[in-house]
């Protein structure tokens, strides 16, 4: 690919991380191999495209679409001079966006402006077919993970540190360059942040369960400390089954293991089991805490409200994952959403693959910084 459209999409990215929006270089290639799937000079494709790979938060929908408005402004107001870098004619890039309806957008990415394999990735799974389900099926488990590290409390050699390790320094100081007193380094170690995964598997959830659990497998061979749990009435930890290797053989096991697939919805109460039972083993070394359910609830909301507060005291953060959250004019209306809102950090859509990709991003994008 040229640089120039290269160079285009680096700036475009950087518009978006300065309204703070997580932009990976993955998601940058993404683009630019997006260029190579839409017509470039239909501006509601290339829009499409864009959106789909950098959207992954309700709330970023308005700075993209102004950051996209802005930015090719720009490229457009440069047109006059000599072979200027752009992705599309001035006439393809006239901001008008905001005026298209979401059914035109889907259409756009779903039908003109994807492969094949692509189309699968961005339709609901409730709406695949068996063969499309295989397909999303390998999507998800070889979606590429790259989780920041975060500080431990721990202390560890390194030259390039930034505080004297007193301890070494003194120890090299016995001998016979013990008159140099050579000043060793030391800095905080690196860690994975763990991941916690609960996933609804109740009636209204079942069209999304399966799908998921291949998503928890994935983290599970990928990521270094991963715990899985299902509830429906009743908890189940499965992390067990899904560090098999082998994605079937794993949900096959933890089929046998889970007793409750398809029933009624206790999400109070199910967490409530994991803050008692789970929550001083596992909730060690600032974990993510990643819940997938509808908010369908039986039990009581305020029992979900306390316990889900509870718990997002005892865990770096809390992402709530919602299959229905992709559908337009979605408000999370139903009480047991309602209950948790206040109490966690990101709500999110999880029906497609794409969705679990935008996950995946937001994962890899948490801040690493903060000590664990």
């Amino acid at each position: 690919m040229k640089a120039g459209p290269v160079r285009d999409i680096a700036g475009f990215a950087d518009s978006l991380r300065s309204q703070g929006m997580t932009v990976t270089p993955d998601q940058m290639s993404d683009m630019a191999r997006a260029l190579t799937l839409v017509d470039p000079a239909n501006r509601m494709h290339v829009y499409a495209a864009f959106r789909c790979l950098s959207v992954t938060d309700q709330g970023h929908r308005v700075p993209f679409d102004e950051e996209f408005r802005r930015f090719f402004d720009r490229i457009e107001g440069s047109s006059h001079e000599a072979e200027p870098p752009r992705l599309a004619s001035a006439s393809a890039i006239t901001p008008v966006f905001e005026t298209l309806p979401e059914e035109t957008i889907e259409d756009a990415v779903t039908q003109e402006g994807t492969s094949a394999v692509e189309n699968v990735a961005v339709r609901d799974f409730a709406d695949l077919s068996d063969r499309d389900l295989d397909e999303a099926r390998r999507m998800l488990m070889e979606m590429r993970w790259h989780p920041s590290a975060s500080k431990t409390r721990r202390w560890v050699h390194d030259k390039g540190g930034q505080r004297p390790d007193m301890r070494r320094t003194l120890r090299g100081a016995v001998g016979l360059e013990g008159d140099l007193m050579r000043i060793e380094r030391r800095q905080r170690r690196l860690q994975q942040r763990p991941l916690i995964v609960i996933s609804d598997i109740s009636g209204s959830m079942e069209k999304y369960a399966e799908l998921f659990l291949v998503f928890a497998h994935a983290a599970s061979q990928r990521l270094r400390h991963t715990e899985v749990f299902t509830f429906s009435t009743t908890l189940t930890r499965v992390t067990e089954d899904l560090r098999r290797t082998n994605a079937r053989m794993a949900l096959d096991h933890a089929g046998h293991t889970v007793k409750d697939w398809s029933g009624g919805t206790k999400i109070g109460e199910a967490i409530a089991t994991w803050n008692r039972d789970w929550s001083r083993r596992l909730a060690r070394g600032g974990p993510v805490a990643l819940i997938l359910s509808d908010g369908w609830d039986c039990g009581d909301p305020a029992l979900l409200s306390t316990e889900i507060a509870r718990l997002a005291r005892s865990v770096h953060s809390v992402i709530w994952l919602n299959p229905l959250a992709a559908r337009s004019g979605y408000e999370p209306a139903t009480r047991g959403m309602k209950a948790v809102l206040p109490h966690i950090d990101h709500l999110l859509p999880a029906a497609s693959v794409n969705d679990l990709r935008g996950v995946i991003r937001l994962l890899d994008s948490i801040d690493g910084a903060k000590e664990i």
